[in-house]
């Protein structure tokens, strides 16, 4: 059922300031807290040489009144918008940012959220938001799903072999890793965190040391 956009004169839109913090609720648990960082850690750290993007999650996007608004909306738990400068915000503001929608959203679902999650925000993010990448995930179930928008219609994402989904959006796909939503480039390897990445240093660095024992060096001694 398609959604109806509420009718307003230019008159009656008020539009709230752009300088708002977030009016989002803390997310319900560590796991929530923790998966959504995560996710924007290791995108931020992959494309840590590009300035066209935003990513964040649990701030409020604000769009115009005269789209369809519900009481019950909140903003994503984790989004991108490509195509944007890539600075700190305090909330997204639409007609702020050329009316640019976000590309692609996460919700991670609770008791509490995920009927809304699967529901009237997936209708908002389909008829409203136009999003043309959503997907959901559960940090405590691991439930996982994917939809892609075609024709106006969001279609499930098919799983490859190893059941991840593609976003030709982020040009990676998602997976569950050790119970962890996470990204992967397009040859399979997972995206790292940056302490993950100083920690396979780390590990490379000492196995190369003790190589060099072995071989009777003392690794402390090369410059």
């Amino acid at each position: 059922m398609s959604v109806a956009p509420d009718l307003a004169t230019p008159e009656d839109v008020i539009f709230p300031p752009g300088d708002l913090y977030s009016d989002e609720p803390p997310l319900e648990t560590d796991l929530h807290r923790l998966q959504m960082t995560l996710l924007i850690q290791c995108l931020e750290w992959l494309w840590q040489n590009r300035n066209d993007f935003y990513a964040s999650g649990n701030i409020t996007i604000y769009y115009s009144p005269r789209q369809r608004k519900s009481e019950d909306f909140r903003g994503p738990d984790f989004f991108v918008v490509l195509g944007t400068e890539r600075k700190p915000r305090k909330s997204w503001v639409l007609w702020e940012e050329d009316g640019k929608y976000p590309n692609v959203i996460i919700e991670l679902l609770s008791d509490s959220t995920a009927l809304t999650d699967k529901g009237l925000k997936k209708q908002i993010y389909q008829d409203t938001f136009r999003t043309p990448e959503y997907f959901w995930f559960d940090p405590h179930n691991l439930e996982f799903a994917g939809f892609v928008l075609l024709a106006g219609n969001y279609q499930p994402i098919e799983p490859n072999s190893q059941g991840w989904l593609w976003s030709q959006q982020l040009e990676l796909y998602l997976g569950v890793d050790r119970e962890k939503l996470r990204f992967f480039t397009p040859e399979g390897q997972l995206v790292a965190t940056p302490e993950e990445v100083a920690e396979q240093e780390k590990q490379r660095s000492d196995r190369l040391a003790a190589k060099l024992r072995e071989l009777g060096i003392d690794p402390d001694t090369i410059v």
